[in-house]
């Protein structure tokens, strides 16, 4: 079984990546728990060799003159036939070989290690997502339900993994066959240990993972993304700053001819996003983020509330149809906006 074991736990190691002194150690804990219910709490030791590719496990007794307790204790008299060298206090240890394993047989054990494999397996999945997490992957649809909009995604060495419609960018229908792009929102264990991870396309975090990845002055950290605001399937603004006075950020994300930006849109199913320039000015920032609007003033009533006018023509834009506009900007600022429109003489 030795052999057949550790060839196992080399082939966990070569082809998912899971260390094999992890997997080891796995093995050696569920082994241990295994086999303390038969001898004792801590009556029990598993010694693995990697080099020699051995698992030996051996009962460990205390020795003591009178015995309360024989699955942990062994007399001063047993001991000594054993060597005499074994004194009261002392511990003896007996190597326990298949044919003496009692209750536990073989198989149990067997089934024990393979336990033991399984749990390094899902915990080299959580942690495969957990550095994963907040990131884009890309994905496969492999199975639709037609009566709800799930789909059920192929993540390649990361298993297949479930997308709610409620994830789904509203309005797009995913087909099984399609390759799509994800967020990785959260990552948690279920009651029976294995990895639960969640994926979306409509979290605010997706837009500002793919600018990260897609765009190279933004990559290497020249251009800094400072807000998302979205409003998923519909539109999105997102605020962008240049550490490099040469770069200009807004360009940057954009693209000759666009060829960045519309990449990202038409991951995004043709949602818009309005890319503004952030200033430490939060009445720059304001007028910004109310693009394409032309903002004529902004004026604070509070800390967080601001007063903003528009040539009158320019009212319905700022706003936006139903209010988009200006609560996407109030959403990236943080601040409460009212708008008012006047006449120029």
């Amino acid at each position: 079984m030795n052999a057949a074991l550790f060839e196992a736990i080399e082939d966990l190691a070569k082809t998912k990546g899971i260390p094999v002194d992890y997997t080891l150690e796995k093995i050696r804990l569920a082994l241990l728990s295994a086999y303390r219910k038969q001898f004792g709490s801590n009556s029990v030791r598993i010694d693995i060799n990697k080099e020699k590719k051995t698992v030996r496990v051996f009962r460990v007794r205390t020795v003591v003159a009178e015995v309360t307790d024989p699955r942990t204790e062994i007399s001063y008299d047993e001991a000594h036939k054993i060597s005499r060298r074994y004194e009261i206090g002392s511990t003896v240890e007996n190597e326990i070989k298949t044919k003496d394993f009692g209750r536990i047989s073989a198989q149990t054990a067997k089934q024990v290690i393979i336990q033991g494999i399984r749990e390094a397996e899902k915990d080299n999945i959580v942690r495969e997502f957990e550095r994963k997490r907040e990131d884009v992957i890309s994905a496969l649809v492999i199975k639709r339900d037609d009566n709800t909009g799930d789909v059920w995604l192929d993540t390649e060495a990361l298993g297949d993994i479930l997308l709610p419609r409620n994830e789904q960018i509203p309005d797009e229908e995913l087909y099984v066959g399609d390759r799509i792009r994800v967020f990785v929102t959260e990552i948690a264990r279920g009651s029976d240990n294995d990895p639960i991870i969640n994926l979306s396309r409509v979290a605010p975090g997706m837009v500002k993972r793919m600018f990260e990845m897609d765009i190279p002055e933004v990559a290497d950290g020249t251009v800094l993304i400072k807000g998302v605001a979205r409003e998923p399937g519909s539109r999105t603004k997102i605020a962008v700053f240049s550490r490099d006075p040469n770069v200009d950020p807004v360009g940057a994300c954009i693209g000759n001819r666009g060829t960045r930006i519309n990449a990202i849109v038409e991951e995004l199913r043709g949602e818009k996003i309005d890319i503004i320039q952030y200033s430490e000015k939060p009445e720059e920032y304001i007028a910004s983020a109310l693009s394409p609007a032309e903002v004529l003033e902004v004026e604070f009533d509070g800390e967080r509330t601001a007063t903003v006018t528009v040539v009158g023509e320019q009212l319905s834009l700022a706003i936006g149809k139903e209010g988009q506009n200006v609560r996407l900007a109030a959403k990236l600022t943080g601040c409460k906006i009212d708008i008012k429109g006047v006449k120029l003489r």
